[in-house]
């Protein structure tokens, strides 16, 4: 390959690499407080405790305007699919925020796109989403979403 010809590989793959997004791409935003324990043997967020942010803020969410009840609800969201691009790091103790929206509602599931800010922060320093595919807890089988989740998630998209 010639020196053009990789000069413009590497161009096309920049603009196929997922960008940091702006707090303005986002719908809600929740408060959330890092630990001491979050930090990795390189002093930031080890990588997976960014799906534990995710599930804590959209259930959080959920939780508190009533449309997820963990404990007795019929209705309980599974995660099928997941996925996390950091861009900058950040550790304890700094303070974050993760912003929320729906980028799809189906039938019986939803997928939540959350970006990850330090508390203030103008762009992501990390985004990702999930899906929860929503089941019927006694048959585990999906269900169609109830109504004040499909509410609420409205609301996000």
């Amino acid at each position: 390959m010639s020196d053009r010809e990789q000069s413009a590989s590497n161009e096309a793959a920049a603009l196929d690499r997922p960008q940091p997004l702006p707090r303005a791409a986002y719908r809600r935003f929740v408060p959330l407080a890092t630990r001491w324990l979050d930090n990795d043997a390189y002093g930031h967020i080890n990588n997976v405790v960014y799906y534990a942010l995710f599930d804590t803020a959209i259930n959080g969410l959920l939780i508190e305007a009533g449309a997820l009840d963990v404990a007795a609800g019929e209705v309980i969201g599974f995660v099928v699919e997941t996925r996390c691009t950091y861009f900058s790091p950040l550790a304890f103790p700094q303070a974050l925020e993760a912003g929320i929206r729906v980028g799809r509602i189906g039938g019986s599931s939803v997928r939540y796109e959350i970006g990850i800010f330090a508390a203030g922060a103008a762009e992501t320093a990390a985004r990702g989403h999930f899906i929860h595919v929503y089941v019927d807890r006694a048959t585990q089988r999906p269900v169609a979403l109830p109504e004040r989740l499909l509410q609420i998630v409205k609301e996000l998209a």
